[in-house]
């Protein structure tokens, strides 16, 4: 049997709220949301991955809120450091 070994993006272990749904979340859903992405980022970085560090981790590093906003598309663009 072949199996068939595809990589992992951060993309595909990332989940994009937009400012609506952001505000739904309780303080301990926002808190886990945080420390999950930064965790995948970090695993992705440790395991070897080369990739722009996306938005949502500069955001999230800086204590801002990581909504996207209505109708936008996510970007994994590299947000210029502050």
């Amino acid at each position: 049997m072949t199996l068939l070994q595809e990589s992992v993006s951060f993309e595909d272990l990332s989940v994009d709220f937009t400012q609506k749904e952001w505000q739904l979340l309780d303080s301990c859903q926002k808190d886990i949301y945080k420390d999950v992405m930064l965790e995948n980022y970090s695993s992705l970085v440790a395991l070897g991955y080369e990739f722009m560090k996306p938005d949502v981790i500069f955001k999230l590093e800086r204590g801002e809120e990581p909504w996207i906003g209505d109708g936008e598309i996510p970007s994994l663009d590299c947000a210029a450091a502050t």
